[in-house]
């Protein structure tokens, strides 16, 4: 019995072909470049382990994304990973422990259970970097300007960078003394930009005065960088974590403008995007004409507390395959030499030695006409004047 559309891939699970995996394969090698030339090394995490190794810190959120399965040799749940910023974190925390900064990066295929978007892949290729053991605003500009970078080598361009904090939120969420589940009612309504919603539930709750003004005022602060003069005047009450807060994304606006200074930079108070795992300031980079983020990242800290031993951390991830599709990197493939198939002597030290110097050499086959162009070749090896030589397709008549 044959099985009809046996060729078909899951709805989400993508391949890519020649030529465009020529094409994601330089990229992949100069952003390894790129990033070893700022000081991060590459670690290699394994596609799957225990499912409490994968689902701690980070991957919390990553529980309904992961797919899941039973290792036959030690009966515990295994998980395939659907992030690789949670294994990096156990890397560093329990593998490497190193005493001062360590930044690492990483490239590779995760799987998840369903699309982040519409027609989104459920395999991307993700990559990325982490910077650990440092607190301060500094390493967050160093982790943003590389994603702005990674951005500039791939060829995107018209993008647009998105600034929050989610300590602004947790901090006025604290001090209106809300329990679990009316974080969880505003965290929801705030993502929707409800203010209807939000002015019902905050009168509902019956908050002080003071904590539903600031509530109220932080769910309407998004705009540009001047955004943020009106949010030190309308969240001065907010106390010292909110004033730290504002005070980091000022100065990372500021440090940003000398090397990008055409670059649209909006902020947006209310943006939480992995609120359960981040704990200051986050960033996402968009291209008109995208509804999801090309590239996002932010400040994790403590993530390495379930490895036994806190770190503070900040990273950005992307997918490759995205950044294939939206870059402007060239589709030329390496020109190549055409030989005549196997034969001995001369013409196989010739053919080693033109490989062995970095060419593409393709052998003929017998009983197999190819048009050698048709192969990207532009060269064909000839037999002229006794000895082996490399010619112009066009120039390629042998001569004795």
């Amino acid at each position: 019995m044959i099985l009809k559309d046996r060729w078909l891939l899951p709805e989400g699970i993508e391949e890519i072909l020649p030529p465009a995996t020529d094409r994601l394969e330089r990229l992949r090698r100069m952003l390894l470049d790129l990033y070893q030339s700022w000081g991060y090394e590459l670690v290699i995490p394994p596609l799957i382990e225990f499912l409490d190794s994968l689902l701690t810190g980070a991957g919390d959120d990553l529980e309904l994304q992961t797919f899941k399965l039973t290792d036959q040799l030690s009966g515990r749940m295994m998980g395939v990973r659907a992030d690789i910023t949670p294994q990096v974190a156990r890397i560093d925390a329990h593998l490497l422990k190193r005493a001062g900064p360590a930044r690492l990066c990483y490239m590779g295929t995760v799987l998840r259970t369903r699309a982040d978007g519409f027609g989104g892949s459920r395999s991307p290729y993700q990559a990325g970097v982490e910077l650990y053991g440092h607190r301060g605003h500094e390493s967050d500009l160093e982790v943003l300007a590389l994603m702005l970078e990674t951005l500039r080598v791939a060829g995107v361009s018209e993008v647009h960078l998105d600034l929050g904090h989610v300590a602004i939120f947790r901090e006025l969420v604290s001090q209106a003394g809300l329990d679990r589940e009316c974080e969880s009612i505003l965290f929801e309504a705030l993502q929707r930009k409800a203010f209807p919603e939000i002015d019902e539930q905050l009168a509902e709750w019956a908050l002080p005065t003071p904590s539903a003004d600031l509530i109220l005022s932080l769910a309407k602060l998004n705009g540009g960088p001047e955004i943020l003069d009106e949010a030190d005047e309308q969240l001065a009450a907010g106390g010292l974590k909110v004033r730290e807060a504002l005070i980091t994304l000022r100065r990372l606006v500021e440090a940003l403008h000398p090397q990008w200074p055409d670059l649209p930079i909006h902020i947006d108070l209310a943006e939480l995007r992995g609120y359960h795992y981040h704990t200051g300031v986050l960033f996402s980079a968009y291209v008109p004409g995208q509804g999801q983020a090309v590239a996002q990242g932010g400040r994790y800290d403590e993530i390495g507390h379930v490895f036994g031993r806190a770190r503070p951390a900040t990273g950005f991830s992307t997918d490759l395959a995205t950044l294939l599709l939206l870059g402007s990197t060239s589709e030329t493939t390496a020109a190549g030499i055409y030989a005549p198939s196997a034969g001995v002597g001369e013409l196989e030290e010739r053919v080693t030695l033109l490989r062995r110097q970095g060419e593409r050499v393709i052998r003929a086959l017998p009983g197999a006409e190819v048009e050698p162009r048709a192969l990207g070749c532009d060269r064909m090896l000839v037999r002229q004047q006794g000895e082996w030589r490399v010619a112009p397709l066009a120039d390629s008549k042998s001569t004795s």
